[in-house]
């Protein structure tokens, strides 16, 4: 099966933003003739009802679904027999180190920031013993390279860092990194559009994918929807959610087409002329209404 998707997390409703990324997600992959597929990603940070109100307003903007949605809750066995394949390799490591701890320890030359300096790499089995009596350990991936290029069909060739990255949390939880590859590769998913704030992680999980014997799905890194002060648009930001907009009168799909440069009054009319290639490349800047009709 080839497919794209769209991922959200059930921490709250959706907003424009988010509406926008998941309409031309689907946009993309109906145009090249792929299913288009829901994933949940509840492994943390979930809000009672929220997955069902985000279904509701996906719905409510036209789009559909091929499948009923995979969550990430009920894949632990994937998880785990990922981390396994990993382990067997030797491709892992456990990590006591806190966030406070990588933040101060000293980091290698041109290291990019953030990056993980190899505290733990190297390890004795006694000293890990001995630091597993005091603390959790995460399980972190034992790379062997410190870049990777990707392709973009928006930014194009793109290289960029890749370090011994959490693959489980210490409190057991599999990290994000992880959990949407395994997915990806499972679900068929060889088209991945999602916002360009995610474009910096791309590298690390085709790298692992690689390693997990998975093909590198086509990366469409779309630019993001922004606030008026050139800020990354959140749920703080005013009428933002289609229920919000619905009170102010405004016709939250046309404001969505438009956004691309597209107009149609459904998905399946935007689709009939949608051109991949004619897609806006700069942010979107959204302005909240402040009265109704306005």
């Amino acid at each position: 099966m080839s497919a794209g998707r769209f991922a959200p997390s059930p921490s709250g409703d959706l907003h424009i933003g988010n509406l926008r990324t998941a309409l031309l997600a689907w946009l993309w992959a109906r145009h090249s003739g792929r299913d288009f597929l829901l994933r949940i990603e509840d492994l943390d940070r979930v809000r009672p009802g929220a997955e069902r109100r985000q279904l509701a307003d996906l719905r409510a903007i036209g789009l559909d679904w091929d499948d009923e949605p995979l969550r990430q809750s009920e894949r632990h066995a994937s998880y785990a027999e990922a981390l396994d394949q990993l382990e067997r390799a030797g491709r892992t490591y456990q990590c006591f180190c806190s966030r406070r701890e990588i933040r101060q320890a000293p980091t290698a030359p041109h290291a990019p920031p953030g990056a993980y300096p190899g505290t733990c790499r190297e390890l004795t089995n006694a000293q890990s013993a001995d630091l597993r009596r005091r603390r959790p350990a995460a399980l972190r991936l034992r790379a062997d390279v410190s870049k990777f290029v990707v392709q973009d069909e928006i930014h194009g060739s793109y290289e960029g860092a890749v370090d011994d990255f959490v693959l489980r949390r210490g409190d057991g939880v599999p990290a994000y990194n992880l959990a949407v590859v395994v997915d990806d590769a499972e679900q068929g998913v060889d088209q991945v559009v999602r916002g360009d704030d995610l474009l910096a992680s791309s590298p690390r999980q085709a790298y692992l994918g690689g390693l997990l014997g998975a093909a590198i799905p086509t990366y469409v890194h779309v630019p993001l929807a922004l606030n008026v002060t050139g800020r990354r648009l959140a749920k703080r930001d005013g009428a933002v959610t289609l229920e919000q907009l619905r009170q102010h009168g405004v016709d939250a799909f046309d404001l969505l087409a438009r956004s691309w440069g597209l107009s149609g009054t459904s998905p399946v009319e935007l689709l009939r002329s949608f051109d991949p290639t004619t897609q806006p490349t700069g942010p979107w800047v959204f302005r909240p209404p402040t009265s109704a009709g306005r």
